[in-house]
């Protein structure tokens, strides 16, 4: 019989967990991607924490080590830390272009390097929009641990 109560106690327990995950969601709307490499640009030469870009009120922040990132923060000012999600891909997703950021989907594709991986980490605002920071793979201390292939928003 105690059997019994626990076991209904675990699955009311996951049960509640589940649809509080659920309520909380927050349907993708958009997908923003950003250049993480030039945001990033010589923090990497320095290990620690570093603020990278702030976006209303989200901060996203990379912890370096030897020269690479090992992990990815957003943290938002009274929230706290907000989940992240590490997505990869085979294609150049942006590119610095000048002074101002090209989309590599829109550059030609002569242009793409095919055999680099990007690694992306992204965060859904409350406004439905996922702001993906894109780092070649190769800046990445663990690139595929964790990370998911990455499917753009069917539009």
């Amino acid at each position: 019989m105690n059997k019994d109560r626990v076991l209904t106690a675990v699955v009311i327990m996951f049960t509640l967990l589940a649809i509080g995950t659920v309520a909380f969601a927050v349907a993708v709307k958009k997908q923003n991607h950003h250049d993480g490499k030039r945001l990033v640009a010589g923090k990497l030469k320095t290990d620690g924490h570093h603020d990278i870009d702030k976006k209303g009120h989200y901060t996203a922040s990379v912890d370096s080590k030897g020269g690479k990132i090992a992990d990815f923060h957003v943290v938002h000012d009274t929230k706290g830390e907000i989940p992240v999600k590490k997505y990869k891909t085979n294609k150049k997703m942006v590119q610095a272009a000048g002074l101002h950021l090209t989309y590599a989907s829109f550059a030609l594709p002569q242009g793409e390097d095919l055999g680099t991986v990007e690694i992306g980490y992204s965060y859904v605002d409350e406004y439905g929009n996922e702001e993906i920071y894109w780092f070649p793979a190769e800046e990445i201390l663990d690139p595929d641990t964790g990370a998911v292939e990455y499917v753009p928003l069917s539009s």
